[in-house]
């Protein structure tokens, strides 16, 4: 049926796959990722088991809606419900199976901005459900899923008092254009514009929060408006670009893949407070990076080192990031 989108399966937690059948996806960075020579060299060679567009999946594997669907039934590990959207902002209603409207103790608010390049990005305030937020977080998901797989990380601290802004990068969920590493620092930076000039966000504190390739971004992110943000937190992120290409595909990675930008690049230009959080169990991004990323970090500055799967540090120490949030940002 137009306008209906039967069955989405979605996770809470962020997938990292390496699909050499990326080509059939919205992965068109190809020539970013790898210099011409360097793929002369690699089909001179003939040991090519990931072509260029492979090594873009590890970094953009978008789920993308199409711009006509209004229902969608979204099936996680825990339940099924029906999700509804409507009017120029796509304002999200949830229902369960049995068509009862499900009621949170936050709201939502389904909002639509303009990027730079004219694309319409989409995502969702999240704020609690009567007092005064006591900061705002710019939220910076990873690198697969949407924001339906997504918002859900930030509940829990929008539970604890803060309101987040939670949205997605060009080529995923509702918003427009293609998913490329280029175009989403830009995106990055249009989704701060656009916070900002809210009026529920003047004067509050504001900070970044980014998970995963999230959270490589919010380094960089965070040094470019460092005037504009009060503290940054980087959660279960990778160092580099090549780091974690090299991690995946010792040698060929590094070589591989281009680097553009990094969060350990740009974390030595930011001197405002520090939260690193990182699990010792992460299974898709090493620990390793995040005591990388720390250490290259200006003071002030905090380690947080956790047990869990990978980006679940708000689902299990949400007190305990709230608290240590808190520390940074209010007086």
């Amino acid at each position: 049926m137009p306008g209906e989108l039967s069955s989405v399966c979605l996770f809470f937690r962020e997938i990292v796959t390496f699909d050499g059948s990326c080509c059939d996806k919205q992965q068109d960075e190809s020539s970013n990722c790898i210099d011409m020579n360097l793929k002369l060299w690699l089909i001179a060679f003939g040991t090519v088991f990931f072509s260029s567009c492979s090594f873009n999946s590890i970094f953009l594997q978008p789920q993308k809606i199409p711009a006509n669907v209004r229902k969608l039934t979204v099936k996680s590990e825990a339940d099924t419900m029906r999700i509804e959207f409507s009017g120029d902002g796509l304002q999200p209603v949830f229902y369960n199976v049995k068509g009862d409207t499900l009621k949170f103790n936050y709201k939502i608010e389904g909002v639509c901005f303009k990027g730079r390049t004219g694309h319409t990005l989409n995502g969702w305030m999240i704020s609690p459900l009567s007092e005064k937020p006591v900061g705002t977080i710019l939220h910076l998901h990873g690198n697969a899923g949407c924001v339906l797989s997504q918002y859900q990380a930030m509940t829990p601290l929008v539970e604890r008092g803060f309101q987040a802004f939670v949205w997605d990068y060009s080529g995923f969920g509702f918003s427009e254009g293609d998913a490329t590493r280029s175009q989403i620092i830009n995106d990055a930076n249009d989704a701060l514009t656009y916070l900002k000039s809210r009026s529920d966000v003047q004067g509050l504190p504001f900070l970044i929060y980014g998970q995963s390739l999230g959270g490589h971004l919010s380094a960089v992110v965070a040094a470019q408006r460092e005037s504009e943000i009060d503290a940054l937190v980087i959660e279960g992120a990778f160092s580099s670009h090549k780091d974690i290409a090299a991690s995946r595909i010792p040698l060929l990675g590094r070589i591989l893949v281009k680097e553009g930008y990094s969060a350990m690049k740009s974390i030595v230009n930011f001197h405002k407070p520090v939260l690193v959080i990182h699990s010792t169990e992460d299974e898709v991004i090493p620990v390793r990076f995040g005591r990388k990323i720390m250490e290259a970090a200006n003071e002030p500055k905090q380690y947080f080192e956790i047990k869990k799967c990978h980006i679940c540090g708000t689902q299990f120490y949400a007190d305990e990031i709230t608290s240590k949030i808190k520390s940074m940002i209010l007086k």
